[in-house]
């Protein structure tokens, strides 16, 4: 498919650059029009993921840092759905990375002061390759939510962070999965730097008791779309094609 004939981006469906509620993005957005250049081959055509760089436990995040016998705490959930183009075409064959907080809203990362304890068998972070039909699957467990210094007393919403890989390292987007019935959400000042209600839903994924397993883990579906319509919005959709 050529440059062309792919359909163009509507920048609106996306998180804005400077969000007035976001204090961040007061200093780091953009001061100036975006820049289009030409990609180099090495940008378009390496480094390539391949199925076999995928360990045997890296979609499986209750277990993947843990020690022998052990597994990480908290809600454990399933997370699944397809990689589909703007007309509907399933993405086969595509690196999905995810990262998280443990079930107490803290990263497993130097710079986290968060109060809230460390999960010593959680690392938070896996990924997986989507099949043939663009459908993805990890196990983890539900993150908390966790105060962060932009405001007063604002909560991040429990959120999983998605980083989508194409054939070549600089095809990459950058997204955030929410859960349904979060209050917190609505009062997100990251997430209301998306001016579109409809755009904030496509981030919201759904319990699903079809994939749950009785007695043992619930399931939350969330599908990604790359272009169109129903686009997943982006976070880092302002820095490129």
């Amino acid at each position: 498919m050529t440059e062309n004939l792919i359909k163009p981006r509507d920048l609106d469906w996306h998180p804005q650059p400077v969000a007035k509620d976001y204090r961040s993005t007061h200093l780091r957005a953009p001061a100036h029009a975006r820049l289009h250049y030409a990609p180099t081959a090495t940008e378009m055509t390496g480094p390539a993921f391949g199925h076999a760089m995928l360990g045997e436990y890296d979609d499986d995040l209750i277990v993947n840092y843990a020690a022998a016998g052990q597994s990480a705490i908290g809600p454990r959930i399933i997370v699944h759905g397809t990689l589909r183009d703007e007309d509907g075409r399933p993405v086969p064959g595509k690196l999905i990375e995810v990262w998280q907080a443990n079930a107490g809203g803290r990263y497993r990362h130097k710079k986290d002061d968060y109060t809230a304890p460390l999960d010593e068998n959680f690392a938070g972070c896996g990924r997986c390759i989507t099949g043939t039909d663009g459908a993805y699957s990890f196990r983890t467990i539900l993150p908390g939510a966790y105060p962060w210094p932009n405001g007063g007393n604002d909560w991040r919403p429990a959120h999983i962070h998605f980083s989508v890989f194409g054939d070549g390292f600089a095809q990459r987007l950058i997204t955030q999965m929410y859960f349904e019935g979060d209050p917190h959400i609505a009062l997100c000042p990251i997430v209301q730097s998306i001016p579109d209600a409809a755009a904030i839903d496509r981030l919201v994924a759904r319990l699903d008791m079809t994939k749950t397993v009785p007695m043992d883990i619930r399931a939350y579906r969330f599908d990604i779309v790359l272009r169109g319509r129903s686009a997943t919005p982006f976070e880092n959709a302002m820095e490129g094609t």
